[in-house]
């Protein structure tokens, strides 16, 4: 499991530019099951994106694909970690 942290590197005004074909991005992985859980961060500053994936270059590849990284929207932090401890409902999802 991987926790993507996306960080705006240009102007709320060019992130809305984008904002639409990364939400179309977004719902093409959704679709493949790689996505989970996304949202704006709190101040609007970037993103956070959790994804199930096999490796971290699937994730990286998953990533080249993000209008927002291919326009230099956002920089990215790709954190992985293994799953522990959870709730009955979120097991259906690491499993």
């Amino acid at each position: 499991m991987y926790i993507i942290i996306l960080t705006y590197q240009k102007d709320l005004s060019e992130v809305e530019k984008h904002l639409e074909a990364h939400r179309a991005y977004l719902d093409k992985h959704y679709a493949s099951g790689h996505f989970v859980a996304s949202g704006a961060q709190v101040p609007r500053v970037g993103g956070i994106i959790l994804c199930k994936a096999g490796s971290r270059g699937e994730v990286e590849t998953i990533i080249a694909q993000d209008p927002f990284y291919q326009h230099k929207i956002a920089t990215y932090q790709v954190i992985e970690f293994t799953p522990t401890k959870f709730s009955e409902e979120f097991g259906k999802v690491v499993s």
